[in-house]
């Protein structure tokens, strides 16, 4: 009201002057529009559950556009984006490692992107709004201490970098509070005590990890200089007041251009309906050149096989293109650009389609068919091997992490040994160990899908481990449980086509690898290729990697992220070096 009579009370002319200003102001933005650059919020709303996103636009110098999104409510931050375009007032990006893309319409006032998020067959209405440039280097308002806010940091040590945000606030009696995120572990709001403020003076401690902070607030308020103290080591950490992430650290990305062929194909997936989207790389030259498939492990994945960050098969295929193998990688189905439903397949329609692939490769006029082979990662080369089983043309096959037990023994493990790197007591993860057992018979009985899905979830409930996952991600874990292909999974034994191997195969695997334990593995697949009676059987334990081949000091997976690391050089340099002595003429 009062704003109303201030309005009354300028006259005619001033209210036209106002006009008049306001008329300026749009003609100017309209000659010089607000850059896209920058951040973007948006609340993606499914069902009950509000996902709040971040969107990070950028444009290189070559004048393409780049683009990451943050989950803020899932802990999952810096998603990569695909094929980002830009026309004059649309945007599109895909987000791969997730099987979802957004299109949108940019209003005139480049303060707005509104358009639909569509993934798993779903398309939801979503808007971005544009936020503030430098309204991340205010103080929050009614600010108790001058370094409230939100701050970015990085602990760097040997070949890991673990991005830290952290969250400076007050409650209502005006004491300090502080949260921390650890983005590449996917942790969020770890809570921190003893929060005090002195003289620019900063201290906190996480109890939940016996870590404490100590650092300095510099002149401009923008940045804390200090040290990290956990496990009786002290580490360099410095914070910068920030809303915007770390950006990721990937070395072994390979840049373009390329100094080799790259080509957009597709085929027609295992059953005849699908279409399966993929990268073809070629070697300079006329050829014919050996080649190589890449099979990815388990789960949704791109034809980069894209998990924390890293691209191992992008990675591996520029590696081996290099040195004169011609290299296809795929989108599963239903993922990135290939079409179909992830959820309603089989392990069966899985092995379809990495056959569907050989075939292509066969067919390209560039390739050797008789110099052709797989390389299969985790769950991949089980379905490699179920492929070789069916081909007499299969000329050899690289074996990364792959698991020779039932997949219920390998899942067992796997809970029991990620548990134990985390610091779990005995008595936790038996309890844990035994809710899977319980959820694998749930699995067995239950022939629905959906009285399934009531089960376990009741299975969770009386157990209480859902307190500690967050719902989109819990819900995630159930669909997955009551997919066909974990029905199938569980009680599926690699050993019988492992054995059906007469190709020369290489077999890596790490004895960091907390995933596909190799202290079980490794004595399995040396039986195999006993029973299998083939010669030409190289059977290697790596030290020091994980699942991903990466130098790592635990092996756990929440680490995979703060790796720099994609692929140990000397992995790539074994793998590469096998296949060329199996396919030089």
């Amino acid at each position: 009201m009062i704003a109303c009579v201030a309005l009354l009370a300028c006259g005619f002319g001033a209210a036209a002057l106002a006009q008049q200003s306001a008329s300026a102001r749009k003609s100017a933005a309209a000659t010089h529009p607000a850059p896209l650059e920058g951040d973007w919020s948006g609340v993606l709303q499914v069902g009950e559950t509000q996902l709040h996103l971040v969107l990070h636009l950028s444009k290189d110098t070559h004048g393409e556009w780049h683009a990451a999104v943050d989950s803020l409510d899932q802990a999952v931050y810096g998603m990569e984006a695909s094929k980002v375009t830009r026309s004059e007032d649309t945007l599109r990006f895909e987000l791969t490692s997730v099987g979802a893309q957004f299109q949108g319409k940019i209003l005139p006032d480049r303060k707005m992107i509104r358009g639909l998020w569509e993934q798993g067959g779903t398309g939801l209405p979503l808007r971005f709004e544009k936020r503030a440039a430098g309204a991340e280097e205010r103080l929050t308002a009614g600010s108790v201490s001058k370094v409230e806010g939100t701050w970015q940091g990085a602990i760097e040590t040997g070949n890991m970098r673990m991005r830290l945000q952290l969250h400076l606030s007050h409650d209502e009696k005006g004491q300090l509070t502080a949260a921390v995120d650890s983005l590449d572990q996917g942790i969020q709001g770890i809570p921190a005590s003893h929060v005090t403020e002195q003289a620019g003076q900063v201290k906190f401690e996480l109890p939940a990890f016996g870590a404490e902070y100590n650092g300095a607030l510099n002149a401009a308020k923008n940045e804390i200089a200090g040290h990290w103290s956990q496990n009786g080591n002290l580490e360099t950490l410095d914070f910068r007041r920030s809303d915007k992430i770390l950006e990721l650290r990937r070395p072994q990305n390979p840049a373009k251009p390329y100094p080799y062929k790259e080509e957009e194909v597709s085929f027609a997936a295992g059953d005849g309906k699908l279409a399966l989207a993929a990268t073809l790389t070629l070697p300079q030259g006329a050829g014919p050149f050996p080649a190589a498939l890449l099979v990815g492990g388990s789960g949704p994945n791109d034809r980069d096989e894209t998990i924390a960050g890293h691209k191992p098969f992008l990675v591996l295929a520029d590696f081996l293109t290099k040195r004169g193998i011609a290299v296809l990688r795929y989108d599963k189905r239903g993922i990135a650009k290939s079409t179909g439903n992830y959820a309603d397949a089989t392990m069966e329609n899985f092995t379809q389609d990495a056959q569907a692939a050989f075939g292509y490769l066969k067919s390209r006029k560039e390739v050797d068919v008789k110099r052709l082979g797989i390389i299969g990662h985790s769950e991949g080369g089980i379905l490699g091997a179920l492929v070789a089983t069916r081909s007499n043309d299969l000329n050899w096959m690289v074996l990364l992490a792959t698991p020779a037990t039932t997949g219920e023994r390998t899942l067992l493990r796997q809970s029991e040994l990620i548990a134990r790197a985390g610091g779990l007591a005995e008595e936790q993860i038996t309890r844990s160990l035994e809710f899977d057992r319980k959820a694998y018979r749930a699995v067995r009985e239950e022939k629905d899908a959906a009285a399934l899905e009531r089960r376990l979830r009741t299975l969770v409930e009386q157990s209480g481990l859902g307190a500690a996952m967050p719902p989109a991600a819990l819900q995630a874990q159930i669909r997955m449980m009551s997919s066909p292909w974990f029905r199938e999974f569980l009680d599926y034994d690699p050993a019988p086509a492992l054995e059906k191997l007469k190709c020369p195969v290489l077999a890596l695997s790490g004895d960091r690898d907390l995933q596909v334990d190799s202290t079980e593995n490794v004595p399995l697949l040396r039986k195999a290729y006993e029973s299998s009676g083939n010669k030409d059987f190289m059977l290697v334990e790596i030290e020091g990697v994980n699942h991903l081949f990466q130098k790592a000091q635990s092996g756990s997976p929440a680490l995979y992220g703060a790796i720099e690391e994609t692929i140990a050089p000397e992995i790539l340099t074994a793998v590469g070096n096998w296949v060329s002595k199996h396919t030089t003429q």
